[in-house]
């Protein structure tokens, strides 16, 4: 077993540490899944994860998440929603808004759409 030392890690301290929205931070890791942190305002694009399923928690702030083809999910502090694989999404976020999401590792934040707010390089907290 690894040696290293079992910590808590605060929400409101990790959050205070960045400030660039829809750039996932990764807070911790669990088994091949990553916990991120991201800070979220305006809308960002439209995409897929073909592989993965979503976990979308919103610490601060609220949330709106566009299905193609579905009602869209709203989300305030405390709640969560998990997006299936392969469900076309947008987030929305009116104001700004702090979220943690659980995804595997190896997924990438724009899913296969790609382009300008692709981030391939996590940073760590």
């Amino acid at each position: 077993m690894p040696s290293e030392p079992i910590a808590t890690k605060n929400l409101d301290a990790l959050f205070s540490r960045f400030d660039e929205t829809w750039s996932p931070r990764v807070a911790g890791e669990i088994n091949d899944m990553h916990l991120k942190l991201a800070k979220l305002e305006g809308e960002f694009i439209w995409h897929a994860h073909q592989d993965e399923d979503e976990l979308f928690l919103v610490h601060r702030g609220s949330l709106r998440i566009e299905l193609r083809g579905r009602e869209p999910v709203v989300l305030g502090p405390g709640e969560f929603v998990v997006i299936p694989r392969g469900v076309e999404h947008k987030p929305v976020a009116e104001s700004p808004c702090e979220v943690l999401l659980l995804e595997p590792r190896t997924t990438v934040n724009t899913g296969e759409a790609g382009g300008k707010r692709t981030v391939k390089e996590l940073k760590r907290l």
